[in-house]
């Protein structure tokens, strides 16, 4: 019996991989609906991730559907919330998810059980109606996600406690109304900071975006007007990027995001632009720079009053709202520190899955992960791999090799991203879903293809890697797959291409 947390994307398709595996889940969701993160509710929900109604995905359908299920053809390339909700729900309904979820359910607490060491078994306290129940479970998924509990460090604000205007996490955004006519700050240039000074600056009298580190700004519409994702993930760039020499990637990196425009004259390079950082995905924000509804300015470096006071910048600015976008802190609230240890908005778990130093392998954490790529594929990846570990399908290796491995990571990962811990969470996405994809036996041989399939073989590497390929062989492996592989430009030009002029042809 497995116990999953949350139902979510990732406990959603943790669920789904336990049936697969003949394993039992009960999936507890403390709000009364499944989706998670892409459910939006009008009023902010506690413990409960909350967006604003204007969020769209920013890795497009084909490379963001599970593996064994497809996205409608007529859904748009990028989805906005409501229709990514609906993809949720079609997913649970067609593999009958439903009934092992117990909506309105809280996880109190995980504790090991008594006789942890030989059974690796779990005690889980659950909550529903005001009524606490006990019960014991084999294993369990931690599926809760990350975007519950505000990061708002206002000691490095300082003079915020005089500033009379007002002041909120971007947790707490939902409608651009708040900022009719008035002069906005934006402190922070990830997704969610970019989106709402676009929102803000169609009705706010000025809007500035507040950034000490600046960031890459990738487009949903890329090369030739396909996605950022289909272009970039592919089989033939993550072994050019992975191989290359340091310097020669840099290069790369800066060349192929510089195409677009200049990010120096934007005032938006990188402080140290050699740093893969996450880039931020917007389609409106050099346009918005260029006609001047949204300036782009240093670092904070104090709030008076009614103002604010750049580093490097002589002049005040006068204000009236902040919005901090400042990220999320990572917190499991029901599990021993013991347990799972969180320091720096970083977790030290295994393949980011697995804690290392538990004796019995019958805990892992999912989606906890920040790819440059879709996520629903990586936590499907994990769920696939971590249900097959608990039912003894898989070995981990000892606990030296793992603590050193993710020792060895988290030493590469601060050089190679600077020192801030959150990106720690960054990894290569195709050659992580191909780690996990090996560990069960998933993952496609392009060698092995070409003598059999040549046509699947080249476009598995030279194409986008989208999900289905690693349901081509192996535990569940998939009929659909390889029609899946070979139509998914036909599914990404069919929302689009709705007016044929006559004579142009009707392929990709």
């Amino acid at each position: 019996r497995v116990a999953v947390v949350g139902a979510g994307v990732s406990g959603l398709t943790a669920t789904k991989c336990c049936l697969d595996e003949g394993l039992e889940p009960i999936c507890f969701e403390q709000s009364q609906d499944i989706g998670g993160v892409w459910r939006y509710t009008e009023h902010i929900e506690a413990g409960r991730p909350s967006l604003y109604p204007s969020v769209i995905s920013n890795t497009s359908k084909e490379m963001s559907a599970f593996s064994d299920f497809p996205f409608p053809e007529d859904f748009p390339v990028f989805l906005p919330n409501a229709r990514l909700l609906d993809y949720l729900r079609r997913y649970a309904e067609h593999f009958s998810l439903q009934e092992h979820i117990k909506l309105g359910t809280t996880v109190v607490s995980i504790r090991k059980h008594p006789d942890f060491a030989t059974t690796g078994q779990w005690n889980v306290v659950t909550e529903a109606g005001g009524k606490q129940t006990s019960q014991v479970f084999d294993a369990v998924m931690v599926c809760s996600g990350n975007f519950s509990e505000p990061s708002l460090p206002l000691h490095c604000f300082p003079g915020i406690e005089r500033f009379r205007g007002q002041y909120f996490h971007s947790r707490q955004y939902k409608h651009p109304d708040v900022f009719q006519g008035k002069r906005v700050l934006v402190v922070g240039m990830g997704n969610s900071g970019v989106d709402i000074a676009v929102e803000a600056s169609r009705v706010a009298a000025k809007v500035t975006i507040s950034t000490s580190r600046g960031a890459w700004v990738l487009s949903r519409v890329f090369e030739h007007g396909y996605p950022w994702d289909m272009v970039l993930n592919t089989r033939l760039m993550s072994l050019i990027k992975t191989n290359l020499p340091r310097p020669l990637s840099s290069w790369l990196i800066n060349y192929k995001v510089n195409q677009r425009f200049n990010h120096e004259n934007y005032g938006l390079q990188p402080e140290k632009s050699c740093l893969v950082r996450e880039p931020v995905l917007n389609d409106d924000l050099p346009s918005y720079i260029l006609t001047g509804r949204i300036t782009v300015k240093p670092g904070v470096k104090e709030f008076k009053d009614s103002s604010v006071v750049f580093h490097n910048c002589p002049e005040e600015e006068p204000i009236d709202i902040v919005v901090f976008c400042t990220g999320y802190n990572i917190s499991f609230p029901f599990l021993e520190e013991s347990v799972v240890r969180v320091e720096n908005k970083h977790a030290s778990l295994y393949k980011y899955v697995f804690p290392t130093h538990l004796q019995k392998p019958t805990l892992a954490v999912l989606g906890l992960i920040k790819p440059f790529g879709g996520i629903i594929p990586i936590a499907e990846m994990q769920a696939r791999w971590a249900s097959r570990v608990f039912k003894g399908l898989c070995q981990l290796p000892s606990q030296s090799v793992m603590e050193k491995e993710v020792n060895e990571k988290k030493k590469n990962q601060v050089r190679w991203f600077g020192l801030t811990y959150d990106e720690v969470l960054k990894t290569e996405w195709l050659v992580y879903l191909d780690t996990l994809a090996s560990f069960i036996g998933a993952k496609p041989s392009v060698l092995e293809l070409l003598c059999t399939d040549p046509w699947l073989a080249l476009t598995i590497f030279f194409g986008p890697c989208s999900p289905y390929q690693y349901r081509l062989r192996g535990p569940g492996h998939w009929e659909g797959a390889r029609q899946a592989i070979l139509t998914q430009w036909d599914r990404v030009l069919k929302p689009t291409r709705t007016r044929v002029p006559a004579g142009s042809s009707s392929s990709f």
